[in-house]
């Protein structure tokens, strides 16, 4: 009798595999199930099906009324019960992301200062690739109690990329939005539509903070940084072809002169004004 109750069991396991490779190769379509659940689903319930399974043979397991079956039950749950919850702690904290997919496979993300592209969403761990080649393996309880950011989520078959610069008040703004946008313009896989857009992130006491953020197509892991990589090359070259110093200035003192820029100064080259 127990044989039967597993070898149904196995039946029924191998039956549900069949639905679920259907769903994960898109061939069959459930409005509660999709590709990227499918795995811990049937992670879950060939589990329930197992210990059901467990449940209904036990009776008829030899020796199982004996008093010696019994304590060794109870001694194997209470081992279980004390040395496994971490580890149900980090299992539950991947179920939730999986299924409130906080993050996907094949996402570059960047979690608790680390950032990379998600190469796989287990049960107890994540591992990310970064772009210098690095394999970083996350418990998934600290992905979770920790804010993660998403750069490939909102665009699709891309993801952004942004870097920033500080830049003197002397320098018109104009000229340095124009550069950075020229900059991203020079770099390879940054997408034109939509375009580069740069933004001034904070009015700091001694020099405004300039943020530039463009969108890429998506590629591996090393090639965004390879395009991170050429872009800061572009600033630099753009900044020096038009006699702009990269630099944060700080003054011990006042200086002699007011760091302004006088009106006709606002639309230096490469910046042009706006026709009415």
């Amino acid at each position: 009798m127990a044989v039967l109750i597993f070898l149904i069991a196995k039946f029924i396991i191998d039956l549900l595999k069949t639905v679920f490779e259907r769903v994960e190769q898109g061939k069959l379509e459930l409005a509660w199930l999709d590709r990227d659940t499918v795995s811990p689903t049937r992670r879950l319930i060939s589990a329930g099906i197992w210990l059901f399974a467990l449940v209904m043979a036990y009776p008829y397991l030899p020796g199982s009324g004996t008093e010696a079956f019994k304590g060794l039950s109870v001694l194997i749950g209470l081992m279980v019960s004390l040395g496994a919850s971490s580890l149900v702690g980090q299992a539950a904290s991947g179920l939730i992301l999986m299924y409130t997919r906080t993050i996907r496979a094949g996402e570059y993300v960047q979690i608790s200062g680390h950032q990379g592209t998600v190469m796989e969403l287990g049960l107890f761990t994540t591992r990310i690739r970064t772009g210098l080649g690095e394999e970083l393996t996350l418990p998934n309880a600290l992905i979770l109690g920790n804010v993660s950011r998403n750069y490939s989520r909102t665009v699709g078959d891309g993801f952004i990329l942004e870097t920033g610069v500080t830049i003197g008040y002397d320098t018109p703004w104009r000229q340095v939005h124009a550069m950075l946008i020229e900059a991203a313009r020079r770099t390879p896989d940054v997408q034109s539509d939509p375009g580069p857009r740069v933004f001034q992130t904070a009015l700091s006491d001694y020099y405004p903070e300039y943020r530039l953020a463009c969108q890429v197509l998506r590629t591996g892991p090393t090639q965004r940084a390879e395009v991170l990589s050429a872009l800061h090359g572009n600033i630099q070259d753009v900044f020096n072809e038009y006699g702009v110093q990269i630099m944060s200035p700080h003054y011990m003192g006042d200086p002699p002169e007011a760091k302004i820029v006088p009106k006709e100064q606002w639309y230096q080259a490469p910046a042009r004004k706006a026709e009415q």
